[in-house]
């Protein structure tokens, strides 16, 4: 049976995609190429990788309206280091971490108002 092995990619629009990687890159450490994507390599039994990319607020590439929620939910080494570091930039934090089987989360806000999830798996996963 097919099934799904990973995230292929992250795609949303933006009212300023070179400004909005700009953030992403200086606080959260993505390492946006001159295209402004991300290719975030990954491994284990499965091989493969995750693109990251903010698309103009104007484009046509997507099918549904620009209104549409989404979150993305981003792997972290230290929680709450960085959501310290978040903190001491300005940005806009939410003062409570939560922690389940899979790890320990927290949120944050990049300057568009898209909410992000901060995720501290546990170790071993």
């Amino acid at each position: 049976m097919a099934k799904v092995t990973g995230i292929g990619g992250v795609f949303f629009k933006a009212e300023n995609p070179r400004k909005l990687s700009d953030w992403y890159v200086e606080h959260l450490g993505l390492p946006v190429d001159n295209d402004g994507y991300v290719v975030l390599w990954w491994g284990g039994d499965v091989r493969g990788s995750t693109v990251w990319a903010p698309f103009p607020a104007d484009t046509d590439a997507f099918e549904w309206p620009a209104q549409n929620q989404w979150m993305v939910n981003y792997r972290v080494d230290d929680l709450d280091e960085l959501l310290e570091q978040l903190r001491t930039a300005g940005i806009v934090t939410s003062d409570e971490t939560f922690e389940d089987m899979n790890g320990r989360f927290g949120h944050c806000w990049d300057p568009e108002g898209n909410r992000i999830q901060l995720w501290q798996p546990h170790p071993g996963m």
